[in-house]
């Protein structure tokens, strides 16, 4: 009996060599820009660990060094440390400041490392041409942007120098009002109608800061040409000194009031001055209360406050007060080749006056 042949399947057809290419192309790249998506997706996660975790030191220096102070000066809220010393307010206005500043750094600087680790990721051989890349953007710094590093320069040293921070109220040429916002391009200043300035820091040249240290309430009041002035004058002391003296307004002031005496007179009405060192931010509320009180003075005196145009002293004649009513003067230049000639109360007695006559004059 002969054996019948085996059957033999038929052999699988054969893909074409261009379909096997593709599709091994299709998987090395579906595997590299796997491996991509992973790489960035870590490097962001890290960046944005990285960036988390120094934003959250910095907040917690700051809010360390605003509980220290609050906690120095016994208050529970930043608004009440303005009954605490200068120097607690001014150290929190300036942290807060550089916190500001070190958070938006943190945020640029992880966020150029992290566009160049991405680029160098998705394509290695772009950041070996960053050369040209680098010689371009510094020509145009070079050329075409320099107000923005002037800008940054001129707010770091503003910042640095604790020259505004915010919640100082301020005067920049450009704008008046309280400082919302710093940073190392801008500034924000809010001002009395509740316009928000952005001020370029490259721009200011000038900065009126109205909230450090202290200042100086001036109040100008009139009364009759008739009226005695010293009697007037003690009256308004009087009021001025009450004022401080009250237990509301003690702590916004800082020194005793002076009454700078008789400022101006003319036909209508005889000026009297009287200033009061205050709190940098209590100015305005002491000097409202004290235009009432040296009010009330004049008319328990029985004078009639007559119209008057207050005038805030300024330029020359504001820096020749900054002392009080009595500033310093520099003493004249000396005139060579004349010998100095004592006169009236500065004579000195001469050595050789006798016990009986010490009124004779002196010998040369």
């Amino acid at each position: 009996m002969l054996n019948a042949p085996l059957e033999t399947s038929p052999a699988p057809p054969q893909l074409p060599s261009w379909l096997v290419d593709f599709w091994e192309s299709t998987l090395a790249w579906l595997v590299a820009a796997g491996n991509n998506a992973i790489s960035v997706a870590l490097i962001i996660a890290i960046s944005g660990a990285i960036a988390f975790a120094l934003r959250f030191v910095i907040r917690r220096i700051v809010h360390r060094i605003v509980d220290s102070a609050k906690s120095k000066a016994n208050v529970q809220d930043t608004q009440a440390l303005e009954r605490s010393p200068l120097s607690d307010m001014r150290l929190v206005q300036r942290t807060r400041t550089l916190g500001t500043i070190l958070q938006n750094i943190v945020n640029v600087t992880v966020g150029i490392v992290a566009v160049v680790l991405i680029t160098n990721t998705l394509a290695p051989d772009l950041v070996g041409s960053l050369t040209l890349l680098t010689a371009a953007i510094g020509a145009g710094l070079g050329f075409g942007a320099q107000n923005i590093v002037k800008d940054v320069l001129n707010g770091l040293f503003i910042v640095a120098e604790d020259q505004i921070g915010i919640g100082d109220m301020v005067d920049m040429g450009l704008a008046s009002g309280v400082v919302e916002y710093v940073a190392v391009r801008i500034t924000q200043v809010r001002d009395v109608n509740g316009t928000l300035w952005y001020i370029r820091n490259g721009e200011v040249t000038r900065i009126g800061n109205m909230s450090q240290g202290w200042a100086r309430a001036i109040v100008d009041i009139g009364v009759p040409v008739d009226a005695d002035v010293p009697a007037v004058e003690e009256a308004l002391l009087e009021a001025a000194q009450g004022l401080a003296k009250d237990a509301k307004w003690r702590t916004r002031i800082i020194e005793r009031p002076e009454v700078w005496g008789l400022e101006s007179m003319s036909g209508e009405a005889l000026v009297i001055r009287v200033v009061m060192k205050t709190r940098a931010n209590a100015m305005d509320d002491v000097a409202r209360e004290l235009r009432v009180r040296l009010k009330d003075a004049v008319q328990q005196l029985d004078l009639a406050v007559p119209s008057l145009e207050s005038v805030v002293p300024d330029g020359i004649a504001g820096a020749r007060r900054v002392r009080g009513a009595n500033p310093p003067k520099t003493r004249p230049n000396a005139v060579t080749g004349v010998p100095p000639v004592a006169r009236g109360i500065w004579r000195k007695k001469s050595p050789k006056a006798s016990p009986e006559h010490p009124e004779s004059p002196e010998t040369t």
